[in-house]
């Protein structure tokens, strides 16, 4: 399995987010038919997650770093992967609930901070602030839910909190958009890049999501590999999809615990 730092040089050339996720479906692949798997920080013919919810409440292993996974639908799906994977290396959170817009965030960020402290916080928000919707139902043709402008204004006092925390930040940008499930495929482009210049302004790290899972075959095109996503146009993942993920994001978490 690559290093980050051999994926983000990669991902320079062509190809390099594609070798990655190459790497990464054969691994899962593997995990799939004979239950043992290579991934960052987890030894070969470790257990995968056990099927319970990742917005349950952990009590933490004295000793270790507390790490707060902030995110919508898709941090939940690859919440358990990243918690077995840094299992005896990092207690890994998730807020007991789906976060949301940049909106909800503003509202509920204090909560989900609770008393801390923590020493990482990889977070994201994007995927509910590009819904469109038409009469309550997802729908492409439909307005977008959070404008360019108050996407940025919201993001920029989201980060400015979560700083004050002292935790190590992990920007996510948003997941690839196959376009459908009122999402437009090419909106989450323009929202990322909104976010790329705040967090780089704010010297955040930046997990590059997007790119990974750009590079993964789209739905029916996993040919002998594990199928990625959950169906056509859907913006979440299959289980072998959010364990490709959620070891990505594992990778990246553990790295910076060792900066």
């Amino acid at each position: 399995m690559k290093s980050t730092k051999e994926f983000d040089d990669g991902r320079k050339s062509n190809g390099g987010a594609r070798r990655w996720c190459r790497a990464a479906c054969a691994v899962v692949l593997v995990a799939a038919t004979t239950g043992r798997a290579e991934t960052p920080g987890t030894p070969v013919g470790a257990r995968m997650p056990e099927a319970n919810d990742p917005r349950a409440r952990i009590a933490d292993v004295p000793g270790l770093p507390r790490v707060l996974l902030i995110g919508d639908s898709i941090s939940l799906g690859y919440t358990l992967t990243v918690r077995e994977t840094l299992k005896g290396k990092a207690n890994v959170h998730h807020p007991p609930a789906n976060c949301g817009s940049t909106r909800t965030g503003l509202k509920h960020l204090e909560e989900w901070l609770g008393d801390g402290p923590w020493d990482v916080i990889h977070f994201n928000w994007g995927l509910w602030d590009i819904n469109r919707r038409v009469d309550g139902k997802r729908n492409v043709d439909g307005p977008i839910a959070i404008s360019e402008e108050e996407y940025a204004q919201n993001l920029e006092q989201l980060v400015e909190r979560l700083k004050k925390t002292g935790a190590k930040l992990i920007w996510a940008n948003t997941t690839f958009v196959q376009g459908g499930w009122g999402r437009r495929a090419g909106d989450e482009i323009r929202y990322n890049k909104i976010a790329e210049e705040i967090m780089r302004r704010h010297g955040v790290r930046i997990n590059d999501l997007h790119a990974f899972t750009a590079a993964l075959p789209r739905f029916g095109e996993a040919g002998d590999g594990p199928e990625m996503w959950k169906s056509a146009g859907n913006v979440h993942f299959s289980e072998a999809g959010y364990r490709a993920i959620g070891w990505r994001v594992a990778e990246v978490i553990e790295e910076v615990l060792r900066e």
